[in-house]
């Protein structure tokens, strides 16, 4: 089958990785369901991307059930298939608290944006995904194998997408493929509504610490879904795909 003929969810499509991802599906030839709970960055990506083929803003908080399954309603309405779905929406800290200060609220509410919601959008696409014999693919953040202090319900989050990733992968085979990506360190200041964008403030000693020789892209995280979506990734399932420059693999002594 032609990508051309193929349909993908990206939650949190109207900013930072999400957009390069809209950007590069529909390059890449999908029609693209745009899941965001910011109103203004779903509109702006999908008008700013209108000509490049079908890419639809479908307002959505991907921690509300209800929110999902209407998401996967409408997509399917509208392009009666899905073949990928990537679990990209997430919230950080707001002010890092130390742990003993962490209000419930505020880690419930991270591991629902985070966590929660890759477990419920898989729940309601499942059945459309099966039909395709498509993928997931999860981003997850190398902040689930290295933390600063006080990222506790962050790292949390990201931990379990990476193991919810294999644990649907082998819950899904043969005929759903589910992957998973971990960013370390992607500047996402350029990719974000127009009401926020910015140029990323970077230093010669930000880029140069990566053993890669620059901090990432959002088009970096992209360019991997895209081929974790594709028939030659085929053989491919269960894994977590780490891109960060080399860092994680960077032994540092102060």
């Amino acid at each position: 089958m032609n990508a051309e003929n193929r349909v993908a969810i990206v939650t949190g499509g109207g900013q930072g990785i999400g957009k390069a991802t809209v950007l590069k599906l529909l390059q890449a030839g999908y029609r693209v369901a745009i899941a965001e709970i910011d109103s203004d960055a779903g509109t702006e990506t999908a008008e700013e991307y209108s000509s490049l083929g079908e890419a639809r803003f479908i307002p959505t908080d991907v921690s509300d059930e209800a929110s999902v399954r209407q998401l996967v309603t409408d997509t399917i309405a509208a392009y009666h298939r899905l073949d990928v779905l990537v679990n990209n929406a997430a919230i950080a800290h707001p002010n890092n608290a130390p742990v003993e200060e962490l209000d419930l609220v505020q880690w419930n509410r991270i591991i629902t944006t985070n966590l929660t919601s890759a477990f419920l959008t898989s729940k309601y696409a499942i059945p459309h995904l099966r039909a395709c014999r498509g993928s997931i693919i999860n981003i997850a953040s190398t902040r689930a194998f290295m933390s600063e202090p006080h990222t506790e319900a962050y790292s949390a989050s990201k931990g379990g997408i990476v193991a919810l990733t294999h644990a649907l992968a082998n819950s899904l085979g043969p005929d759903i493929r589910v992957n998973c990506i971990s960013p370390g360190w992607i500047a996402v200041e350029d990719w974000k509504k127009a009401a926020n964008r910015g140029t990323p403030q970077l230093t010669e000693q930000d880029h140069q610490q990566h053993p890669a020789g620059r901090v990432g892209v959002p088009d970096d995280v992209a360019a991997m879904v895209v081929y974790l979506a594709s028939e030659a990734a085929g053989f491919m399932t269960g894994e977590n795909f780490i891109i960060d420059g080399g860092m994680t693999r960077k032994m540092i002594y102060l």
